[in-house]
């Protein structure tokens, strides 16, 4: 026979905006009454301890979402994921694809060059931009208008590139699928010629060439300094235009390369680091560190290019503030003595 405590606490009444716990048939069940409507709510799980504490945490959620007003009357929110059907599930609306790959442009940026930014992720976006049909809705429409706006091999790689995206749009819950997972794979790639490095003849023969020119109105013979430090160092152009005294010991038995300055969108810019974001000492041969002490001021300011040419083809003042080298009309875009020459050379 039940005591009288426990007739009176199963008569008793649940007090306004509470959640009970109880069995119904071996399950247990959450009841509770919101603005005048009764719930009940079945939690699925067996009448067990363990269980118990999982719906009476279930039941205080769903007290404090009455205090706070985030209660919700369809009981969705507070069903296990696995419960609710495709059309319950909330999905995040599928953006654009311009949106998304700037989205993607703004992850990747703190962990590429500026120059890999200017060179292969704004064109995509460009490409982006030139194309009417959004290649989230219509990603077959798209690569369409992508071959009418651009070479194929520019939409080839504008579409790895924005698969790439996708891949990690999908990771980042931004969208429920890749439609363009493999669609590049397609298209025709284009193989750029295998470099064909200069032998030591023809190295000599080129530097021989600017030492003797002698063209009148296109003397080129103040580059050859620049032109036998790429040769003996064999480091990349935008390396020796950045190069400062600083990098050079003050024997010249050594130059530290670990900056270089590169040109993006029309602007010189100068990196703290080179194209491969390894720094290295490279020891010089006897011929180069004599070069470097032929041309290396008495005092020279460690914050200053080296000078690699007659003082008054020295530099030129860039957009971007920085001193830059003048070698670009020969040696970064091949000047016609260049082109000519190595014509000769090698042909």
């Amino acid at each position: 026979m039940p005591s009288p405590s426990t007739t009176q606490s199963k008569s008793r009444k649940a007090k306004k905006g509470t959640v009970q716990v109880k069995n119904s048939n071996d399950r247990l069940q959450l009841v509770f009454s919101w603005q005048r409507q009764r719930y009940y709510f079945s939690t699925g799980l067996p009448d067990s301890p363990i269980n118990r504490k999982l719906a009476e945490q279930k039941a205080r959620q769903i007290e404090l979402d009455f205090v706070s007003g985030n209660f919700d009357p369809s009981l969705d929110k507070y069903r296990p994921e696995v419960e609710l059907s495709e059309s319950q599930r909330k999905t995040p609306a599928t953006p654009k694809l311009l949106d998304l790959w700037e989205q993607y442009m703004e992850y990747r940026t703190p962990n590429i060059s500026p120059t890999t930014l200017n060179s292969t992720y704004e064109p995509v976006a460009a490409h982006i931009r030139k194309c009417r049909t959004d290649g989230l809705k219509n990603p077959l429409k798209f690569r369409t208008e992508l071959l009418k706006v651009t070479t194929e091999s520019q939409a080839r790689r504008s579409l790895m590139q924005i698969s790439a995206a996708c891949d990690w749009g999908l990771k980042h819950n931004l969208l429920q699928e890749n439609p363009f997972s493999g669609m590049y794979l397609d298209m025709l790639q284009s193989k750029a010629p295998p470099p064909v490095a200069f032998t030591v003849e023809e190295r000599d023969r080129i530097i021989a060439a600017f030492v003797n020119d002698s063209r009148p109105g296109t003397d080129y013979r103040h580059y050859t300094p620049f032109v036998k430090f790429l040769f003996w160092t064999g480091c990349r152009p935008c390396e020796a235009i950045g190069l400062r005294w600083g990098s050079v010991l003050t024997d010249c038995s050594r130059v530290h390369f670990h900056e270089s300055i590169v040109e993006i969108s029309g602007r010189k810019v100068r990196r703290k680091e080179d194209k491969t974001a390894v720094k290295r000492w490279f020891t010089c041969p006897d011929n180069l560190k004599e070069l470097l002490q032929s041309i290396r001021p008495e005092h020279p300011d460690p914050e200053a290019l080296g000078d690699f040419r007659e003082r008054r083809y020295q530099i030129k003042q860039g957009e971007s503030g920085y001193p830059t080298w003048v070698a670009k009309d020969c040696v970064l875009t091949c000047s016609p003595l260049l082109s000519s020459l190595l014509w000769k050379v090698r042909y």
